[in-house]
């Protein structure tokens, strides 16, 4: 196993030296997380350049006899992408996946827009450069479900950054923005929280503070 960063901090330092930071600053780009790691890592990245950071809330959709088998991801704007693969592999019927989307949409993701901001919806992004980040990613979905459902919301320019991921999720993510800046693609990738030496939990309390930021 390979320690990458200390922290956060030294993800989003690493980060940095790829970023086009003097752009974003001009053109003030919206950092969009997509996770609650995302959040605290957009806060770091953020710095002296007081960009809008907001979260892209959604949630996993898993197997109906395994719940550690991801089958899919919905999205606040309730878009949906599917592992068709893993689907067919565990004989699930469709009817399912778009069930589960559906009640994880109403039971979980309404609740936490309503907890962690309050009940308004997501920063406009229409005529806007965005930046999706995230800490890291094993199977690449959360990240390609947050891409489709920017990309429906009419940005000018759409960029994603992760300070670490595996080298097919990069290659599948790659072709869908305007650019990926990642310092670390790796062939054996193990779970994002072994390329740290330490993730500290993110609050709610946090969370809230740097969405109302």
């Amino acid at each position: 196993m390979m320690i990458l960063f200390e922290d956060r901090k030294a993800a989003a330092s690493a980060l940095k030296e790829l970023l086009p930071l003097a752009q974003m600053q001009r053109e003030s780009w919206i950092l969009i997380a997509v996770s609650e790691g995302g959040v605290a890592l957009c806060q770091e990245l953020n710095g002296r350049m007081k960009l809008k950071i907001d979260w892209l809330m959604g949630e996993s959709i898993m197997a109906p006899h395994n719940p550690e088998c991801e089958l899919g991801r919905v999205s606040e704007m309730e878009e949906i992408v599917i592992n068709d693969d893993l689907v067919k592999a565990f004989g699930v019927q469709y009817d399912y996946v778009y069930g589960e989307a559906r009640r994880k949409h109403e039971e979980k993701i309404l609740s936490k827009i309503y907890h962690y901001r309050k009940g308004r919806p997501l920063t406009s992004l229409r005529g806007k450069n965005v930046l999706l980040v995230d800490q890291g990613s094993e199977s690449g979905l959360k990240l390609i479900c947050a891409i489709k459902t920017v990309l429906s919301r009419s940005p000018d320019a759409l960029f994603a950054c992760a300070p670490v991921l595996p080298k097919e999720v990069y290659a599948s993510i790659e072709p869908l923005c305007d650019a990926l800046f990642c310092p670390h693609v790796l062939e054996d990738y193990i779970e994002t929280s072994c390329y740290y030496s330490q993730l500290e939990d993110v609050s709610d309390e946090m969370i809230i503070k740097i969405l109302g930021d």
